[in-house]
């Protein structure tokens, strides 16, 4: 077993400052091992504000429930702080994430002291590359009750994305127009700022016709028109598919078979898909 390096913070890593390193320095990096760094923050308390301005991005009503997807959010700047650590083989930026797997033990609370830990494994092969997963991990007095995967490509040859050819065929529950400031939106409450989210000019300097939403954002969108329906534990599993070049209009369709729900998100016009999930 590798030899781990725990490092506990006493502070929430600044996001801007780090992505400023990404671009200044992260570029030429061409490791080939994943660091045994694990990053942890506790206790960590609620900020109902930013709470607040979290579940009306995403669509999801206000309580003293934690959304299933906002312990991402919270994890998110000791993800960039390990990704953008000299000994990380990867750059940040050009790192496209292509799946979320959450699994939820236990609703978490507005009043609960969160221990987050967050740490890097499973380095392999892709059929364009390289991905590896990073775990993030939620305790409430020492008791896991939250944990995801979020699983990264690095791309080291050509090719689109793996939905290019897809078609979805489901009969939307739901047509939603998304705005072209959803990214800045959702920027300001999650910190990632990555300029592909942000403006079309800045956009097209990384190949984007426009601006693109967010990955957990369309996750997160997607499960608020969930709310109530959902058991107090369950995983969900979602692939990101084609970006959601903004404004955009998509469709939403569901599926319940056998106590397990399917959900795809689409281009509303074309069929084409931009996610699509299973939570059980």
């Amino acid at each position: 077993m590798p030899i781990t390096h725990t490092h506990e913070l006493d502070s929430t890593p600044n996001l801007t400052v780090l992505f400023g390193k990404a671009v200044l320095t992260g570029f030429t990096r061409n490791g080939s091992t994943l660091p045994s760094t694990v990053y942890s923050r506790s206790p960590l308390a609620i900020d109902p504000g930013h709470l607040s301005a979290y579940t009306k991005v995403c669509g999801f009503r206000l309580t003293d429930q934690l959304p299933i997807t906002y312990p991402h959010i919270l994890g998110f700047p000791l993800q960039v702080k390990l990704m953008t650590d000299n000994d990380f083989p990867f750059p940040l930026v050009g790192s496209v994430h292509i799946a979320n797997r959450i699994t939820q033990l236990r609703p978490l609370y507005t009043t609960d002291a969160l221990q987050l830990q967050v740490h890097v494994e499973n380095l392999r092969d892709h059929p364009k590359g390289h991905q590896f997963d990073m775990i993030t991990s939620v305790s409430v007095d020492d008791t896991l009750a939250w944990h995801s995967t979020s699983t990264y490509l690095r791309r080291t040859g050509s090719g689109g994305s793996s939905g290019a050819s897809e078609v979805v065929v489901r009969q939307p529950r739901a047509i939603w127009r998304v705005p072209d400031d959803i990214g800045r939106r959702y920027a300001d409450v999650s910190g990632d700022r990555n300029p592909i989210h942000l403006h079309p000019l800045t956009a097209k300097l990384f190949g984007f016709p426009r601006a693109i939403a967010h990955g957990m954002w369309t996750k997160a969108r997607c499960l608020a028109a969930f709310e109530g329906r959902l058991p107090e534990a369950y995983t969900v599993d979602v692939k990101f598919k084609l970006p959601v070049l903004l404004p955009a209009k998509v469709g939403f369709a569901t599926n319940r078979a056998e106590g397990t729900w399917t959900f795809d998100l689409f281009d509303a016009r074309t069929g084409k898909p931009h996610l699509t999930g299973e939570i059980t």
